[in-house]
């Protein structure tokens, strides 16, 4: 499970080039898509839907890796395997564990 998420805005912004544009781009676009995104993978693990559920996880993995986040992404990550090879009773409190880092990463990058 990942530890706390900290917001490094410098290190995002240096891959990006510096350019503060698009960093205010993805917040945005971030911030209006997380609570679908919570939506989406959890109605893929309530559905049994392996495939739904491995496109959402895979989403999510991109969406923490884009902030920096390489602990909830690596959560996102094995989510995403386990729904690969269809093994997807059990996957609960994980699913669970990626809308809460949803909202952790919301928070953060509300707070600036």
């Amino acid at each position: 499970m990942a530890g706390i998420f900290v917001l490094d805005r410098g290190s995002i912004l240096e891959r990006l080039g510096g350019d503060e544009e698009i960093y205010a781009m993805m917040v945005d676009m971030y911030l209006q898509d997380v609570e679908n995104n919570c939506t989406a993978i959890a109605a893929a693990l309530v559905q049994g839907d392996s495939p739904a559920l491995r496109r959402e996880a895979h989403t999510i993995k991109g969406l923490l890796a884009t902030f920096s986040d390489d602990d909830g992404a690596a959560d996102a990550a094995a989510v995403e395997h386990q729904a690969r090879l269809g093994e997807i009773d059990g996957l609960g409190d994980a699913v669970g564990g990626l809308q809460q880092r949803l909202r952790e990463v919301a928070s953060a990058l509300k707070a600036g």
